[in-house]
């Protein structure tokens, strides 16, 4: 029976300062299952980061509800992680101290607690790293940091805000590769935003297509099982991928139409 763990309900958002209100997300009803890898996909100024936020709750939104795990978001929870396109790494933190900061800000220093991330830096190839400072690493050994510190705290939802734009192609997809079955792996459920359609086909069970000004939901559209069951990299070489590609490309390409009122 399907649970979900992340439900907007007429979720609606303005944000307002000198210059006025903005109104950045509107009438937003989406439902994210336990363990479901969902990607959400738009143009500029369609809300996605805010829909982050709101499940997040680094915001509260202006209309609506948004609950996690059956209960209503009204401030930050150790539920949620979240994962940002920056790394954020204290440079005067070795790695480990690096990946070890959330637990430490949750008061969580026993020795359960350092096995966890102990394990999860050698899950990510980073086992020799620990004791290394962040301008030792590449861009992508800082990404892999900036995930383990996130999963650390054994948060149910993972968050990610375009973690991989900043990096270059092959370390993109290496890391892809690395996240998908680390995640999978522990059954997180997810919510990815990212500019890159393939991508979104690549990692996700369900990608969601948002429409501009104010953000919507335009269509939602599931990932075929072969694709889904097979990881980022290959999943780009699998049968259906580039329709795919193609018919998320005519969602985005599409002009909203609104009618006009006569009389």
């Amino acid at each position: 029976m399907r649970q979900d763990t992340v439900v907007l309900q007429d979720v609606s958002h303005v944000y307002v300062n000198n210059r006025g209100a903005f109104l950045a997300v509107e009438h937003m009803n989406l439902n994210v299952a336990q363990g479901e890898f969902v990607s959400l996909i738009g143009p500029s100024g369609c809300g996605k980061t805010t829909l982050l936020s709101l499940v997040s709750g680094l915001i509260k939104p202006t209309a609506g509800t948004v609950y996690v795990a059956g209960e209503p978001v009204s401030q930050p929870t150790s539920k949620v992680g979240y994962m940002l396109q920056q790394d954020y790494l204290f440079p005067w933190r070795t790695i480990y101290e690096n990946a070890s900061i959330g637990l430490e800000l949750m008061g969580r220093k026993t020795a359960a607690d350092k096995e966890i991330v102990n394990q999860l830096l050698d899950d990510m190839g980073l086992s020799r790293a620990i004791g290394s400072y962040p301008h030792q690493l590449s861009g992508g050994m800082r990404q892999r940091v900036a995930l383990v510190r996130t999963l650390a705290t054994e948060p149910d939802i993972l968050l990610l805000d375009e973690p991989f734009s900043a990096l270059d192609y092959q370390t993109k997809l290496q890391l892809e590769d690395l996240v998908a079955s680390t995640l999978g792996a522990l059954n997180k459920t997810v919510i990815l935003v990212t500019h890159d359609i393939t991508e979104a086909i690549a990692m996700s069970d369900r990608i969601v297509v948002l429409q501009a000004n104010p953000g919507r939901i335009r269509t939602e559209v599931k990932v075929p099982t072969a694709i889904r069951q097979a990881l980022p990299l290959t999943a780009r070489e699998q049968s259906g991928f580039h329709e795919l590609f193609h018919e998320l490309w005519k969602h985005l390409e599409e002009k909203e139409v609104h009618p006009v009122n006569e009389g």
